[in-house]
């Protein structure tokens, strides 16, 4: 698959709520994922303990993916989420620009832009 190709699907799958799969379909098994606070993790095995941590900590509210912008092997996406945490009861929003780099058809880099002061 080429990059855009690869772009498309995973906005799809992540509109759709279906992180895991895209994880699974699309990425690479030495992915690496770097957060906004410098937390690196490597491996798709560590990406699923990962999503689980996030799903523990928020109750999410809405979704919004925005159409790729793709560069050679790289693309980037908005991703907007309404959320409640859980342990505060606090409901926040969180906006994150999610840079991604494809290389022989799979996501080996994923990296997340965001304010880290509202989480």
């Amino acid at each position: 698959m080429s990059t855009a190709q690869i772009a498309e699907r995973l906005v799809q799958l992540c509109r759709e709520g279906k992180d895991a799969q895209a994880q699974q379909e699309l990425y690479a098994d030495n992915v690496r994922s770097v957060e906004a606070n410098g937390q690196v993790f490597e491996g798709l095995a560590a990406l699923g303990p990962k999503g689980e941590q996030f799903y523990q900590m928020f109750e999410p509210h809405s979704n919004e993916v925005s159409e790729p912008i793709v560069s050679g092997e790289f693309f980037c996406v908005s991703m907007k989420m309404e959320v409640t945490d859980k342990s505060s009861g606090k409901r926040f929003p969180i906006e994150e620009l999610c840079v991604y780099q494809v290389k022989e058809g799979k996501v080996v880099l994923e990296q997340f832009f965001y304010n880290t002061e509202e989480m």
